[in-house]
């Protein structure tokens, strides 16, 4: 069994809930690094915490899906947009986004510590980042957050609303979290208390089942989005060369495949 699926499912919350018997783990492993490759050849290099009851520890094919995704086409997914990832980790999705010129990402994950310094770490750390590159201020921030929580920590972070208030982020970013069954509708909650109440407003949903047998209690999710009222549209799906964690059991094309979602208002919700 991969430390990825120790059978805890719980996403939000207190950090409590997350731990497990201090003689449940060996030692945690030092951090390591991981890579991306953007589009154009540079090389970004991620820090990850050795091991997180979060799963933080990991860099998940959905986060690299999603970055490739806004590479094909930034003009028409982040680029002059606001963004904000949820359940970030090494916040790859969040970096790319901001190298290609969102006007702000807010880059979020639980608030722990080691979890946040180490998103400001690799956000200090890519040279690709707009403002290492040139004299202009920061359009990428790492915060605390919990799923399901008050938004306005999040919601701070956006500009004056003009002319017309339509608080919220034009793009929300969920890379590999639906295995987290019981946090689904605190992610729903989350999505409808910081989504832009826009026709353009896209919440990227984004995930590979790495556990094949519990496939269909991910895609609940979708099911509670629709139940929700909120528009679910599938987006792509590729089939990575390998699968993430080679000893993982179960149907081999599942858990080589990343499927992309998007949700959205219903044209009833949207604000002009």
């Amino acid at each position: 069994m991969s430390n990825h699926d120790s059978g805890n499912e719980e996403g939000g919350g207190e950090l409590g809930l997350f731990a497990e018997p201090t003689d449940y783990y060996p030692p945690s492993p030092p951090p390591t690094t991981e890579t991306y490759t953007t589009a154009s050849g540079d090389v970004i290099t991620l820090h990850l915490v050795g091991h997180s009851p979060l799963e933080a520890h990991h860099l998940w094919n959905g986060s690299r899906v999603i970055s490739q995704l806004f590479e094909s086409d930034p003009d028409s997914t982040v680029k002059g947009r606001t963004v904000c990832e949820l359940g970030a980790g090494a916040g790859l999705p969040s970096l790319v986004a901001s190298i290609l010129n969102a006007s702000l990402v807010v880059c979020t994950d639980f608030p722990d510590p080691d979890l946040i310094a180490t998103i400001q770490k690799n956000i200090d750390g890519c040279h690709l980042l707009p403002h290492l590159q040139s004299n202009i201020p920061p359009n990428i921030i790492a915060d605390g957050f919990v799923w399901g929580a008050d938004p306005s920590t999040l919601l701070r972070h956006l500009p004056p609303p003009s002319p017309t208030p339509t608080p919220g982020f034009d793009v929300l970013i969920l890379a590999d979290l639906l295995f987290r069954h019981s946090e689904h509708g605190n992610m729903i909650k989350t999505i409808r208390e910081t989504l832009k109440r826009t026709k353009e407003a896209k919440a990227y949903v984004v995930f590979c089942s790495y556990r094949p047998w519990l496939r269909e209690k991910d895609l609940k999710f979708f099911e509670l989005a629709r139940d929700q009222g909120f528009n679910v549209e599938q987006i792509l799906e590729k089939k990575m060369d390998k699968k993430l964690f080679e000893e993982d059991p179960g149907d081999e094309d599942i858990l080589k495949t990343v499927t992309g979602w998007v949700v959205s208002w219903p044209e009833g919700e949207w604000v002009a």
